[in-house]
């Protein structure tokens, strides 16, 4: 099979690999996200090893926190936009590695990467259409419709949508820096170290943090499930490390709706339609790998 080459670029960290799938990767490095020309540079240098060790990659694939520019006739197709990185703005990351590398290279954003990454080798076999919500640090959430990575004028930003949120039951204002309290900005891991002056991972389970970030997760999920009516929900990141929230936000979710909707996967079977992800935390860079993948078939028709 062709060697590829991953890259999940993240707030925190940008993982870089190589290799062909999830049973066979075979260099691995993460880089701490810095400012640009330092991560970008380290970027480059472990691939321009790798390529030096094993021979030419085939494709590099590329999924980048956002929001970014997946339009492929845009002059800033690849571009960080106006993220609230510090420095990261107005960024050519895709064009750059081009550039440097010489290589092929697929790119989309780390959540719809993570989506494909489920899709083609996760708990997303066999289905036609997925969301894959990451709740870490900040909230993020790509999908898959019909075997594709959903875009539109962007893409996804389902970290954003705007939760019901009555400040007089829960008056902690929000800590999303452009929108307060979307749904990133009250069910972030940074959002609950703010409202309860400590790291989510320190809060023990009966903690009523645990309830209330339950109760918005599962108000954004019915959203989802009733604008784009996914086959499976696959929720990631840090925060969801926490046993005790699937079985709330399962709950929550069934309830809410209230039996609006009679479909087997939710009335009955709502373990397996409300998922971890099955790759873990591989998702993101096997999701680069299907991106290269994807631009190999584009670009050689093989």
């Amino acid at each position: 099979m062709a060697l590829l080459g991953g890259i999940e670029a993240g707030g925190t960290k940008f993982v870089c690999a190589v290799g062909t799938g999830p049973d066979d990767l075979q260099a691995e490095i993460r880089i701490p996200t810095t400012m640009p020309q330092e991560t970008i540079s380290q970027v480059i240098d472990f691939f321009q090893q790798q390529i030096k060790q094993t021979g030419d990659l085939a494709a590099i694939g590329i999924g980048e926190f956002g929001p970014v520019d997946v339009c492929e006739n845009s002059p800033k197709f690849g571009w960080f936009l106006n993220t609230p990185k510090p420095g990261w703005q107005q960024v050519d990351f895709v064009g750059t590695i081009k550039r440097e590398l010489n290589i092929p290279v697929g790119f989309d954003t780390d959540v719809n990467a993570a989506a494909l990454g489920e899709y083609q080798w996760g708990n997303g076999i066999g289905l036609g259409s997925l969301i894959y919500l990451t709740v870490g640090t900040g909230i993020g959430g790509g999908g898959v419709m019909g075997g594709r990575p959903i875009h539109g004028l962007l893409h996804p930003e389902m970290g954003h949508i705007l939760n019901p949120h009555d400040l007089s039951v829960a008056p902690f204002v929000g800590a999303c820096p452009c929108h307060q309290d979307c749904l990133e900005g009250l069910a972030s891991g940074f959002a609950m170290e703010k409202r309860w002056q400590q790291k989510a991972a320190s809060l023990p389970a009966d903690h009523p943090a645990w309830a209330l970030e339950a109760h918005y997760l599962a108000t954004g999920l019915i959203n989802f499930i009733l604008t784009l009516s996914p086959e499976r929900i696959i929720l990631g990141g840090g925060v969801m490390e926490q046993p005790q929230l699937f079985p709330l936000i399962r709950s929550q979710v069934r309830e809410r709706l209230n039996a609006y909707l009679e479909v087997p996967q939710i009335m009955a079977d709502i373990d397996n339609y409300i998922v971890p992800p099955k790759l873990g935390s591989k998702a993101g860079i096997m999701g680069a790998f299907v991106l290269a993948q994807q631009t190999i078939k584009q670009n050689f028709g093989t």
